[in-house]
């Protein structure tokens, strides 16, 4: 069992709305205190503003991550996750509820955050690393590596008001990496970097982790989040909607943007049409949401149509496409005899080794020639399966099939 890094007990932040904090002196915390007694006598909060003042930002957080876990967080903008973490970095204060965490924390929260302008990038690194009470030897032992891994060499000496974003972010990353802490929380900053510079970061990131570091990485590109990610939390309006394995989660995330059982719209413009198709849904395995698929196994996945007049020699197709419209599966079922009524046409598909992402069905029924109804079948179908094939996007292909490896040699030379 892994010995927990973070542990998050209630955490509630609430936030005055539209007006910042007044300063208080001492005269007016001494009144405010005197006052209170009065305020809970009359019924009223003890700050004399109505609830509806404020919006918690965070309700109620529970969470424990063990060492050396990679927690991605997911969630709209506005959901809380930025908060979550600078509470954890103790820049906020929690109204509610405390947070343990067991050993020091390094973060890259906001582009910038931690270096002084006027100071040159030499100077912040030896900053920073004093602010996360390192000593003056332990960082001189890390500054080659740190200075190396930002590529900032040649303006080491500039003051850091002249560094554009993607510098700070570089070098920022490469402090927070580099120095010996033992909690890493990364906010969606890595976005301003370029690509080779995020593929390094989320290298890094896997490397610190496996050397027992404890990883929190804020992002909203999903194929990062599954890749370097163990486990995930998924924030909505302050709250966790939900924790647990990363493929589940993503899935399910991804998922909702477009849930529920849709039912087709539209169509016929008052004319009574011979058939249509009404809605689908994945009814085996059963999974949060009916557009969503977490299994490279067997599954069945059910049409619902509607059949106004008697069909005699129907052919009923099924068809998956990639986001790109590219077919990549398809079936079809002949001579088919259908009277009139509600249908469902149930499809038992052995898998679909298919790497995560969104997918769309196109489904079909002809009569004989005549084609009586088409549907690209909304919602998306989301699948939120296990990445297996090689870990960069570009090399992975369109299949998510594993393999394994093994070298069998009967040699007697040196090895090159």
């Amino acid at each position: 069992m892994k010995k927990v890094a973070i542990a998050i007990d209630g955490i509630g932040k609430r936030y005055r709305i539209g007006r910042r904090e007044r300063y208080l002196a001492l005269r007016d915390v001494l009144a405010n205190a005197a006052k209170a007694p009065l305020r809970l006598l009359r019924g009223r909060p003890q700050n004399g503003e109505d609830e509806d003042d404020h919006i918690w930002a965070l309700k109620d957080i529970q969470l424990e991550i063990g060492q050396g876990e990679i927690l991605g967080m997911v969630g709209r903008n506005g959901a809380g996750k930025t908060t979550l973490l600078k509470v954890l970095t103790r820049i906020t204060k929690p109204t509610s509820g405390r947070a343990r965490i067991w050993g020091r924390v390094g973060s890259l929260l906001e582009v910038g955050t931690g270096f002084h302008p006027e100071l040159s990038g030499r100077d912040n690194i030896f900053m920073s690393g004093s602010i996360l009470g390192m000593k003056k030897t332990e960082i001189k032992r890390r500054f080659d590596e740190i200075v190396d891994f930002s590529g900032i060499e040649k303006f080491l000496d500039t003051p850091a008001k002249h560094y554009s974003s993607g510098m700070y972010t570089r070098l920022g990353f490469a402090v927070a990496a580099h120095l010996e802490t033992e909690v890493l929380l990364v906010d969606e900053v890595l976005a301003v970097g370029d690509l080779e510079f995020q593929k390094k970061c989320l290298g890094k990131m896997k490397e610190v982790s496996s050397g027992g570091r404890t990883v929190i990485l804020v992002s909203h590109q999903m194929n990062q989040i599954r890749r370097l990610c163990d486990k995930v939390l998924w924030m909505e309006s302050g709250q966790v909607r939900r924790c647990g394995p990363t493929a589940e989660v993503v899935g399910a995330y991804e998922a909702a943007f477009g849930s529920g059982e849709t039912v087709r719209q539209g169509g016929s413009g008052g004319k009574k049409v011979k058939a249509r198709f009404l809605s689908w849904k994945i009814v085996e395995p059963r999974a949060e949401l009916p557009n969503l698929l977490t299994t490279l196994g067997p599954f069945t996945v059910r049409f619902r149509a509607e059949i106004n007049q008697p069909v005699r020699l129907g052919v009923h197709g099924v068809e998956i496409n990639d986001a790109a419209g590219q077919l990549v599966w398809g079936n079809a079922a002949y001579n088919l005899t259908l009277r009139p009524g509600i249908h469902e046409f149930e499809h038992r598909i052995e898998g679909l080794p298919l790497k995560p992402g969104p997918y769309s069905w196109r489904v079909t029924l002809f009569d004989e020639f005549e084609r009586i109804d088409m549907w690209d079948c909304l919602p998306e179908l989301m699948i939120g399966t296990k990445p297996q094939g090689h870990p960069r996007d570009e090399w992975a292909g369109f299949l998510n099939v594993g393999s394994q490896l093994s070298i069998h040699s009967n040699g007697t030379g040196p090895t090159a």
